[in-house]
């Protein structure tokens, strides 16, 4: 008996759909069931002074996409120091990290910093553990350095991981 599986772009029903950011500089290939994100979601998810250029978030609230502008400024040739500070803040920001992938990678013409991992937060009184698998790029341009964010709950690694691969290869960046 032969068994074949065939994978395309809606893997697990996730079509993606072309999207134009930033003034057209940006395009990306997103899953048609994430939808921009409210003013109330971005400002309890993000509160910062810095406005993301993009966030998208399904109907459950729990699969979210962000495009942000850091606040650290490096210069394009500094990727590898950049990597290792990247690193650092990935870790002291949870309590246990499993990374899948890091590195520097091309994509579509363009250098990224790569991290692909799992975090764990324990929980306190009242409060739940929490674990969730995250798709990071960094791109640094100009002093600029743009984060492209994809989380889910760990729960949904599987569901999720492979559209979270074709969606940040599919990142295309004309200027910033």
């Amino acid at each position: 008996m032969v068994v074949a599986f065939f994978f395309s772009q809606n893997l697990y029903g996730q079509k993606l759909k072309k999207y134009k950011l930033h003034n057209g500089n940006i395009s990306i290939l997103l899953p048609k069931e994430l939808a921009p994100m409210t003013v109330e979601d971005m400002a309890y998810r993000y509160p910062s002074v810095r406005k993301p250029i993009a966030s998208y978030t399904n109907d459950t609230r729990e699969v979210d996409f962000s495009i942000n502008i850091s606040a650290t400024q490096w210069l394009n040739e500094d990727l590898e120091i950049a990597k290792s500070f990247f690193k650092a803040s990935i870790i002291n920001l949870y309590d246990r990290v499993n990374f899948y992938q890091e590195g520097i990678e091309e994509i579509n013409d363009k250098k990224f910093i790569l991290f692909e991992f799992d975090s764990y937060v324990r929980g306190t009184e009242g409060i739940e553990p929490v674990r969730k698998y995250t798709y990071v790029l960094y791109y640094i341009h100009n002093s600029k350095t743009i984060v492209f964010s994809f989380h889910t709950p760990f729960r949904e690694k599987e569901a999720w991981s492979y559209t979270a691969d074709k969606v940040m290869k599919s990142i295309k960046i004309k200027k910033i």
